[in-house]
C-alpha cells in the first residue's frame, strides 16, 4: 500500500513532561493540575503554518528526507524510518534503520508497521498525505529547504519538537558563523566567478535559480548565478528552462551539474548535448574544462547540517586559492 506525490501542511506533537507532585495538600494538587494544563496547551507550528498541540516528546520518528534525518541526529535524537536511497544513510547510526520510500513516494505499509509518533515530510509536496498519516495514529510535521535560512528554521523547529532548543541554537550559531567567514572571504574577490547550475537527469536539464537551495549555496559561497533573471517553471519555480542563447551571452566560468541519479551519466549526456550545439564551444567553462558534477548527497537533496560541507565545497571550487584559508 503506497501513497505517492503527497503534499502536506502540518504541525507536530511533542510533550512537556510535567512533574507529579504529592497529593498531600490542596496546593500540591493545584500545582499538578496547572502543570498538566500547561502541557496540554503547548504546541508546535510547522512550515505549513499548522499548529498541533504537543502531547509528548516524539520517540518514534519517521523522516522522508535525508536532511531531516541528519538534523534529528545532530540534535541528539534518532529515527525509526528513513528515506530509501541508492547511497549510504546520511549518518552512520541510521544505516540499519528501516527505509520507507521518500517524499515523492512513501511506503505507507512500512510506515504503519513502524508505529511512528511523527512523520517528517515536505511542504507542500506531502500535504495530501496528512489524512493518511493521521489515520495510522501519527502526526505529520512539514518543512522545506529552499535556502540555508530554511535549514536553520528546520533546526529550530525540530529542536522545539525534541525539546532540544539549546542544541538547536548552538547548531544555528555555528552555521551563521560559517557563512560569515565564507562571505568575508568571497567579498575580497575582484571578479566573482559566473556559474551555471544545472539540475538534471538524462535528457532533462534545468537551470537552478537563486530561490533554490543550491542557488542560495552558490551565492553564499561567493558565486554569481547567471540564470538569476530566467523565469521559473510553473511547476518547479526554483528552476528555469535552459536558454542556450542567454547562457552563451552570460559566458559562465563554471557549469556545475546536480542530480539524484548517476552523476557521470548525467554529465556525459549534458556534454553530448553541448557538443551537438556549437554555440556552447565559445563558453569559458567549456573551453577551460570547468564542467563538473556536484556530489548528490550535498547538492541533489537537502544535506541538513552538512550544508556547511556544501558551502565549503562550492567555495573551494570557485576560489581554489582560498580553499585552505
Amino acid at each position: 500500500m503506497k501513497a505517492s506525490h503527497l503534499s502536506i501542511s502540518i504541525l507536530l506533537v511533542c510533550t512537556l513532561a510535567g512533574c507529579s507532585q504529592p497529593a498531600a495538600s490542596s496546593t500540591g494538587t493545584a500545582a499538578t493540575a496547572t502543570s498538566a494544563a500547561a502541557a496540554s496547551t503547548a504546541s508546535l507550528t510547522d512550515f505549513a503554518n499548522r499548529t498541533i498541540p504537543l502531547q509528548h516528546i516524539p520517540q518514534r520518528i519517521v523522516a522522508l528526507s535525508n536532511g531531516d534525518v541528519d538534523i534529528i541526529y545532530a540534535l541528539g535524537g534518532t529515527v525509526v524510518g528513513r528515506p530509501t536511497s541508492t547511497g549510504k544513510a546520511p549518518v552512520p547510526d541510521a544505516e540499519k534503520v528501516q527505509t520507507i520510500g521518500s517524499t515523492h513516494e512513501i511506503d505507507l505499509e512500512k510506515i504503519a508497521f513502524l508505529q511512528p509518533d511523527v512523520v517528517l515530510g515536505n511542504a507542500p509536496l506531502n500535504e495530501k498525505d496528512i489524512p493518511t498519516i493521521e489515520s495510522i495514529g501519527a502526526q505529520m510535521v512539514l518543512s522545506s529547504a529552499n535556502s540555508v535560512a530554511d535549514i536553520q528554521r528546520q533546526i529550530t523547529l525540530f529542536g522545539q519538537m525534541l525539546q532540544r532548543e539549546d542544541r538547536a541554537s548552538q547548531l544555528n550559531d555555528e552555521l551563521k558563523q560559517h557563512i560569515q567567514k565564507l562571505s568575508a572571504s568571497a567579498k575580497a574577490a575582484a571578479h566573482p566567478p559566473r556559474v551555471l547550475l544545472v539540475y538534471g537527469a538524462p535528457g532533462t536539464y534545468m537551470a537552478a535559480l537563486p530561490n533554490s537551495l543550491s542557488g542560495n549555496i552558490l551565492e553564499l559561497a561567493g558565486g554569481i548565478n547567471i540564470a538569476a533573471d530566467l523565469p521559473g517553471l510553473q511547476n518547479y519555480p526554483q528552476y528555469a528552462q535552459l536558454n542556450t542563447e542567454r547562457i552563451v551571452e552570460a559566458d559562465p566560468d563554471y557549469v556545475l551539474i546536480m542530480t539524484h541519479g548517476s552523476g557521470e551519466e548525467v554529465k556525459a549526456g549534458f556534454l553530448k548535448e553541448m557538443q551537438e550545439n556549437q554555440a556552447w564551444s565559445s563558453v569559458s567553462a567549456v573551453k577551460n574544462g570547468q564542467v563538473d558534477v556536484l556530489p548528490s548527497d550535498l547538492f541533489g537533496t537537502n544535506p541538513g547540517t552538512r550544508v556547511t560541507e556544501a558551502l565549503d565545497l562550492m567555495h573551494g571550487l570557485l576560489y581554489p586559492d582560498k580553499a585552505h584559508e
